[in-house]
């Protein structure tokens, strides 16, 4: 399931992108909908790689059984994706770049698998390193500092 998202996440970066990418699965592993951030090739901030697979996806009466798969652990906004639509399980290429809010889905009772995958780490890396200005935009700016 993770290699459907890495050719996303690889698609999103050929066209000069932030290269995370993701995938919806159905209980029986059929692959629903994939998708990858396409912020700066559609001046969207809205269109992340779990949203452009949640919208691939389609209308559903239900996300049960299901799991999204994303290259990189997911922001406040696609984990709130994730909570608000109960998809039950998420697995994540990485989660070094970027720490993301997969804990909290963890938290919340959503099965959550960090695979450490060292090609989705060394894209993200790469990424955030050759364009720091678009990285931080993506992921809300720095991290605060301590109040």
């Amino acid at each position: 399931m993770l290699a459907v998202a890495l050719a996303q996440a690889r698609e999103g970066a050929v066209a000069g992108g932030v290269p995370v990418g993701a995938a919806l699965f159905a209980a029986d592993g059929t692959l629903l909908g994939a998708g990858h951030n396409r912020r700066v090739q559609d001046g969207d901030p809205a269109t992340h790689g779990e949203t452009a697979a949640f919208r691939a996806a389609g209308r559903r009466p239900d996300y049960a059984g299901t799991t999204m798969v994303t290259t990189l652990s997911p922001c406040f906004f696609c984990a709130g994706l994730v909570r608000q639509f109960r998809i039950p399980r998420l697995i994540i290429g990485e989660a070094t770049t970027f720490g993301g809010q997969h804990a909290w889905l963890a938290e919340h009772g959503v099965e959550v698998t960090v695979l450490d995958d060292p090609e989705c780490a060394e894209l993200m890396g790469r990424f955030a390193k050759e364009h720091p200005e678009t990285w931080l935009e993506d992921i809300g700016g720095p991290e605060p500092g301590p109040a």
